[in-house]
């Protein structure tokens, strides 16, 4: 009876974490931009404002010494993820939604700054901890980007900051063109 509470036990958890893998991803695309039917998740009604984007950055990294030098292959991504971005209505204008896609861009400009600096780095004796480092660095910038985002719009209530904010946004995504997915 205890081996198969725990093998049931571990079918549960095995199918949990293979639906969180499995978690349903947009790639951020310059020729797809977001749409509200893009947020599926239920709406936090206890939150004050009218919409979340929830967006992040991941990257994979392989590192050898096969050939004889060191070689470091890697790859990040800039995903938005339906199932936990929300919007109370569908109704809402267009300005929420821009400002909710200035959220992914935010976050596709931090993919490029990573991929600049992983690209830049230099193979040393700790490539996990130096690859750790660079990544929690950005990761740490973007969200400081996020937060500061919303505080100058008001969460998209104040048009002028939004459109200095997609101005910049423009702007940085340009110069980090060559390191766009």
């Amino acid at each position: 009876m205890r081996a198969l509470s725990f093998l049931v036990c571990f079918f549960f958890l095995g199918f949990n974490l293979l639906s969180a893998q499995e978690q349903e991803k947009l790639p951020w695309k310059d020729s797809r931009p977001l749409t509200w039917q893009d947020f599926k998740a239920a709406p936090k009604e206890s939150i004050p404002y009218s919409a979340n984007t929830n967006s992040g950055l991941s990257y994979t990294w392989n590192y050898s010494t096969a050939t004889g030098e060191p070689v470091l292959e890697h790859q990040v991504f800039s995903n938005f993820y339906p199932e936990l971005s929300w919007v109370k209505k569908i109704e809402h204008k267009e300005y929420l939604l821009a400002h909710e896609q200035l959220h992914f861009d935010i976050t596709e400009l931090h993919a490029r700054k990573l991929r600049k600096r992983l690209e830049a780095y230099e193979i040393g004796r700790t490539v996990r901890q130096d690859l750790k480092r660079i990544y929690n660095k950005v990761e740490a910038e973007r969200v400081a980007m996020q937060n500061l985002f919303d505080k100058e719009t008001s969460h998209s209530e104040l048009s002028a900051e939004q459109k200095r904010w997609r101005i910049f946004i423009s702007e940085e995504l340009a110069k980090l063109s060559e390191y766009s997915s």
